[in-house]
């Protein structure tokens, strides 16, 4: 194994080796620094402009993909020392503090620990946080779409009942319309056994998945969505000065960020929406193809049918 040694000459004997003047050598250098220099201030702009447009959200990895996905090229290691340089730090994530429901009677098996989504509308993932306020407590049910991460239905109220369920899974059947076969996932929690949540899902012929017994990284999807819900929307100190902050707060970031403008790594720093768009588009294009060819043969028999039958009547004339 050979190592490369680092070897450095005085400036002096360099130049005179290179037949180089050291007072050339001293301005290509300030030159080249200048322009670095310049080029860093450039790109330090655009790096503090996405930050506050994500409001701290992003740290050096999410920055660098957004700036390459608006043309901009630029390395990982040189805006996190940017960063830095410029004191921009990323909202840290909380510790993972699992909290337990109570269970329900009637819990359901884990339908999905080897089962992983190809398509839309495949995997849905249910669970409930608490929510603190100046005012009160309010509760979030969420349903997650496992193919995209993408909130399809949510619900905040200042009920633990199984209606907060119910609604949040009301309002996901109106945006997605899912095949029978459906696998529906959540944790053993007595609304999520209850009479209520059971019969929409029996009646759209949904399978009803749950975590085992006492195991909350069963659902360990839904639990990651609100750990970085309550690191990028929550306040430093997780309460909410009134219910309605916290309505607003949240709403912005479900339907407005966390779907349409929040690059997941899982994704390949794709959006939720974008994500499902690509993947229609390529489904979409490969139907097509596939009616094209189809088409194609159906034309190519039609066309060999009627030679035939040209050849046919031309002999039968001939005949006569």
């Amino acid at each position: 194994m050979i190592e490369e040694l680092s070897v450095q000459f005085p400036v002096k004997e360099s130049c005179v080796a290179l037949s180089v003047s050291r007072s050339g050598y001293y301005q290509w250098a300030a030159t080249e620094q200048s322009e670095r220099a310049e080029a860093n201030a450039e790109l330090s702009k655009e790096i503090e402009r996405v930050y506050h447009e994500h409001k701290g959200r992003y740290g050096s990895p999410r920055i660098t993909q957004q700036l390459r996905q608006e043309g901009l090229a630029c390395g990982e290691n040189r805006v996190a020392r940017l960063m830095g340089e410029n004191e921009l730090i990323a909202r840290r994530k909380k510790a993972f503090r699992p909290r337990t429901t109570l269970p329900g009677q009637g819990a359901a098996p884990n339908l999905i620990k080897e089962l992983q989504a190809s398509a839309p509308d495949q995997v849905w993932a249910s669970d409930i946080t608490y929510v603190s306020t100046l005012e009160g407590w309010l509760y979030l049910a969420v349903i997650l779409d496992l193919f995209s991460r993408r909130v399809v239905g949510w619900k905040l109220g200042e009920s633990l009942e199984a209606e907060l369920v119910v609604t949040a899974l009301r309002n996901a059947l109106v945006l997605r319309q899912p095949d029978e076969g459906l696998y529906f996932h959540s944790d053993r929690g007595s609304q999520y056994s209850s009479e209520a949540v059971r019969k929409p899902l029996s009646v759209i012929g949904a399978n009803l998945s749950m975590s085992g017994l006492g195991n909350c990284y069963d659902n360990a999807q839904a639990e990651a969505f609100f750990s970085t819900l309550k690191t990028e929307c929550f306040p430093d100190n997780q309460v909410f000065n009134s219910r309605a902050q916290a309505r607003r707060e949240i709403f912005e970031y479900i339907e407005v960020y966390y779907n349409n403008r929040r690059l997941h790594s899982a994704l390949g720093y794709q959006t939720p929406c974008r994500y499902e768009t690509q993947f229609k588009g390529v489904i979409d294009s490969e139907i097509d193809l596939a009616q094209g060819l189809d088409v194609a043969t159906e034309d190519r028999a039609l066309r060999g049918r009627t030679s035939s039958a040209d050849a046919a009547l031309q002999t039968a004339g001939v005949a006569a």
